[in-house]
């Protein structure tokens, strides 16, 4: 009868599963389903510690954890699916850095910027459509959900009529709910999809990322089909997800914080409301499984070779050590600071800067062209995502108020 605590814990939130187990140590082991042991590193300092090793005592190719390997780890265990998923994820050391530097010319500031037209006009259009639908209109699948999808979508070349159909492969392969025959079905369909758009791309090339990822394969050698597939895999997958959950946790927030919410509009400071909305509701509960290359000790507490660990974003940002008292408070003044948001290490999030760009325009010209925009469902009844991986509200049904759109 095992005696770590379980994670994630029956009828408890994650997010509070991890702030009760971080007041017992910066790291914890604990009990994954399926009787699965991995650490959680849940304090700014364990994690930092955690990000600043990778490519060297921290590795995320899945040779380096043996216990998924000896029989240990039942052959059905549905997490295989993510922690197995040859992405680029789980590439370490010059693998990953070479795989890296291809997407990274994607996604250069100069290139971002270039997109804020393209990225405005989504917006508005997506707007529009919520206005026509009126008070009760759900914001998940009509704006949360629709600009971060669309935006990657256009990026790789993913045509319009195939995109709900990426985005319910997401959602099923990061929901811990999600029984393993479906999961490991999903992960073949969307590799099997991946592939398939490769080749398409291959016969008529376009303007777009997936395009040139194909001509970085064929002309130059840079990749193989499988890398290729790996990192679209990624890209599609995170590129959006996480975006999806970042508006979703600011308009909670925001509603929850009307003086907030307020001085945003005043002083048009919604670059802040982004970088306090990934501090206080990181999208991120947990990143994937980083595997120890050797005993080691993080935050003073030792993590024997070969154990999975896996990051805690969320509990790490609202650390009092790192945030001070008020870190449970939701304050778009408050200091930055050295913060984790996106990563520290060879692993910064290579769509920082996107991610950024949208969560802006997202959301000031939602409060703009919807000044009074209220939640019509109490916060505490809001659904979030069946996941310990990334998290957020499922739906967002909200009211226009007093001014008609």
């Amino acid at each position: 009868m095992s005696t770590l605590p379980s994670f994630p814990a029956a009828d408890e939130a994650p997010l509070d599963t991890c702030l009760r187990l971080r007041d017992i140590a910066p790291v914890v082991e604990v009990e994954f389903p399926g009787g699965v042991p991995a650490y959680l590193a849940l304090t700014h300092d364990a994690v930092r510690e955690i990000l600043a090793g990778d490519n060297r005592t921290f590795l995320r190719d899945p040779k380096h954890w043996p216990a998924l390997h000896d029989g240990t780890i039942p052959e059905d265990w549905p997490l295989r699916a993510i922690v197995q998923g040859g992405h680029l994820a789980t590439k370490d050391g010059g693998d990953h850095r070479r795989l890296r530097g291809l997407v990274a010319k994607a996604f250069t500031p100069a290139r971002v910027q270039a997109l804020e037209p393209r990225v405005r006009r989504i917006v508005e259009g997506l707007l529009d459509e919520v206005a026509a639908a009126g008070d009760g209109v759900d914001l998940v699948p009509a704006f949360t959900e629709a600009l971060p999808m669309w935006v990657i979508c256009e990026l790789f070349g993913v045509p319009a009529g195939e995109r709900s159909r990426m985005r319910a492969w997401t959602a099923a392969l990061l929901a811990h709910t999600t029984p393993p025959e479906e999961a490991f079905a999903t992960q073949h369909a969307l590799q099997a999809y991946l592939h398939e758009l490769v080749e398409r791309k291959k016969r008529a090339p376009g303007d777009d990322l997936t395009s040139g990822l194909v001509e970085a394969r064929d002309e130059h050698g840079g990749l193989t089909t499988d890398e290729l597939v790996g990192v679209l895999w990624l890209m599609l997958v995170a590129g959006h997800e996480t975006t999806v959950h970042l508006l979703g946790h600011a308009i909670v927030a925001l509603h929850q914080n009307p003086g907030q919410l307020a001085l945003a509009k005043a002083e048009d400071r919604w670059d802040d409301v982004v970088e306090e909305t990934l501090r206080y509701r990181h999208s991120v509960m947990m990143t994937s499984f980083r595997f120890t290359a050797e005993d080691v000790t993080v935050a003073g507490v030792r993590i024997p070779k070969g154990q999975a660990v896996g990051v805690v974003y969320q509990a790490s940002g609202l650390d009092p050590a790192e945030h001070g008292e008020s870190a449970d408070r939701f304050d778009i003044t408050r200091e930055r600071g050295a913060r984790l948001v996106f990563g520290h290490g060879p692993r910064y999030c290579i769509g920082a800067s996107l991610a950024r760009l949208e969560g802006r325009l997202a959301l000031s010209a939602l409060y703009r062209r919807l000044p009074d925009l209220a939640l019509a469902i109490d916060p505490g009844d809001i659904p979030y995502s069946p996941s310990f991986f990334t998290i957020g509200p499922l739906s967002l049904p909200v009211t226009f108020g007093a001014a008609r759109p």
